[in-house]
């Protein structure tokens, strides 16, 4: 079908020029949010929101919008239909001010300062940008820090994801964003931390990585897979994630873990579900700058006797 040009003199209404637009938005009654993801080495998202749809992402990752699309930047994560519950939300129930008026707005308080003291803790941005359409449809970019893929995860409400610090990019505001901590041995040597980004809810999230992205199911190898602690980008809740020692302490656990170049730990994933991983990790691309500027400290063993910087 052929379509026409719009006649000379007259303007072009936004819903004409998305018509014309190269990025061609999937239409599902699944999908939530209308997103494209495009772009090769270094991908990047397009969202198409509908009129009053609100999308957001941390500090850093947004990239452009039209002009009826507005910007917030807040403290607090999303509220209502899979968000953070509000303050005073819930509850007993009591008289209508119960919840509301001074001890409302400290409950509040207190939560949001909760979440941001955590997103401190692990290391993430401290606030969230929030952009809303106005008007008619909007439209609105986003990308990750780092060259490589990303992906949109559909979250219908029954199972949570958890993805690699900095995975993040954006989601709808009915997916929760939380911080998950993993502790005991797993935290203390695991190559991310111990601190896993978690979302939950219904909606659409969008993740970021570092080169090119493979899925698997550890079900369909025996129930498990040993992976490079770096190369963990996200998993379906169900799967068992902890960390375990590169061979015994023996001659060729050494051997390894001196020359193997992958410490002392791996990273196990178990169970049924799905898992991604990335090919690039974070560590390595940092050791290729350094060394390419000749600042190359981590020696020949490139294991355990690695002096990276933090």
């Amino acid at each position: 079908m052929t379509r026409t040009a719009p006649a000379p003199g007259r303007d072009v209404t936004h819903a004409e020029a998305a018509r014309n637009s190269p990025l061609r938005f999937k239409r599902s009654p699944v999908v939530t949010l209308q997103q494209e993801i495009v772009g090769n080495a270094m991908q990047m998202a397009v969202v198409s929101l509908q009129p009053g749809q609100t999308v957001y992402c941390e500090a850093g990752k947004f990239l452009f919008k039209t002009a009826n699309v507005t910007m917030e930047t807040r403290l607090s994560g999303p509220s209502g239909g899979g968000g953070q519950p509000q303050a005073g939300a819930g509850g007993t129930g009591g008289a209508s001010g119960a919840g509301g008026g001074m001890g409302g707005m400290l409950r509040q308080a207190m939560g949001t300062a909760m979440q941001v003291g955590q997103r401190a803790l692990a290391g993430e941005s401290l606030a969230f940008q929030y952009f809303t359409s106005t008007g008619g449809e909007g439209t609105v970019g986003f990308a990750g820090v780092l060259p490589g893929e990303m992906r949109a995860l559909e979250l219908d409400g029954t199972r949570a994801w958890f993805a690699e610090k900095d995975a993040f990019v954006a989601a709808e505001s009915t997916v929760e964003f939380g911080i998950a901590f993993q502790g005991g041995k797993t935290g203390r040597s695991g190559g991310e931390g111990f601190v896993l980004e978690k979302f939950t809810g219904r909606g659409t999230v969008i993740i970021a990585g570092a080169g090119n992205f493979i899925d698997l199911n550890p079900a369909d190898f025996g129930g498990r897979v040993d992976v490079d602690t770096g190369c963990v980008v996200a998993f379906e809740e169900g799967i068992q994630y902890g960390v375990q020692r590169v061979g015994g302490l023996n001659r060729q656990g050494v051997m390894n873990a001196v020359f193997g170049g992958e410490g002392l730990s791996l990273a196990t994933l178990e169970g049924n579900g799905r898992v991604i991983l990335q090919s690039l990790t974070i560590e390595s691309l940092a050791n290729a700058l350094r060394k390419a500027q000749g600042g190359d400290k981590q020696g020949p063993t490139g294991g355990l006797f690695s002096t990276n910087a933090g």
